[in-house]
C-alpha cells in the first residue's frame, strides 16, 4: 500500500509517500511545498494545489492521510491553513483518492505509543521506522511521514477502512 501523508499549511506543506508492505515502511518520496511570505495568498494556494497534483501523479498513492485541524490561538492563521488544506483535499479528491484524517494525538500515539509525546520523540521514531539516516527537514516533512505511517498502522482496523466524510 502506498500512502501520501500530508501536514497541511500555507507557508509550508509537508508531504511524504510511504510504502507499507509486511509490517515494513519505506519512504518513496518526501519533502515540503514552500510558499514565500508576501506572495498573493491565492497564488500560494495555486502553488500548493499544483505541487500536490504533481506528487500524486508521480507516486500514484492508494490513499491520503492528512492531519486534522485543531483550533489554534491565531484565528487568522487557522483560517489560512484551513483554506490551504481545502485545496490539498480538492487535489486528492479529483485524483480519486480515499482521504483519512488523524489528529495530532492519534499520530503521537501511533508513532511513539504515547499521546503526549514531544515532537523530537515523534520525529526520531519516524526516522527509525523508515530507516532514514537523518530526521527529514523541515519538521513538516517528518510530520507528514508520521501521518502516513499512522494510517498504515491503523489500516488493518475495520473502522479505518471508511474514508472521512465532509
Amino acid at each position: 500500500m502506498k500512502i501520501l501523508g500530508i501536514d497541511p499549511g500555507y507557508a509550508i506543506v509537508g508531504y511524504g509517500v510511504v510504502e507499507h508492505q509486511r509490517m515494513r515502511y519505506r519512504s518513496l518520496e518526501h519533502g515540503a511545498i514552500v510558499t514565500r511570505a508576501g506572495t498573493d495568498f491565492n497564488e500560494r494556494l495555486e502553488i500548493i494545489y499544483n505541487r500536490i497534483c504533481e506528487v500524486i501523479d508521480r507516486n500514484k498513492p492508494d490513499c491520503v492521510s492528512i492531519e486534522k485541524l485543531y483550533f489554534q490561538t491565531n484565528q487568522k492563521t487557522a483560517i489560512g491553513v484551513a483554506e490551504a488544506r481545502g485545496v490539498v483535499l480538492l487535489a486528492c479528491q479529483q485524483a480519486g483518492l480515499k482521504i483519512y484524517e488523524y489528529t495530532p494525538l492519534q499520530v503521537k500515539s501511533s508513532i511513539t505509543g504515547y499521546g503526549k509525546a514531544q515532537k523530537p520523540q515523534v520525529m526520531e521514531m519516524t526516522r527509525r521506522l523508515l530507516c532514514l539516516k537523518e530526521v527529514p527537514k523541515p519538521d513538516d516533512t517528518a510530520d507528514a511521514l508520521a501521518i502516513a505511517i499512522t494510517h498504515a498502522q491503523s489500516a488493518g482496523n475495520l473502522l479505518s477502512r471508511f474514508p472521512a466524510r465532509y
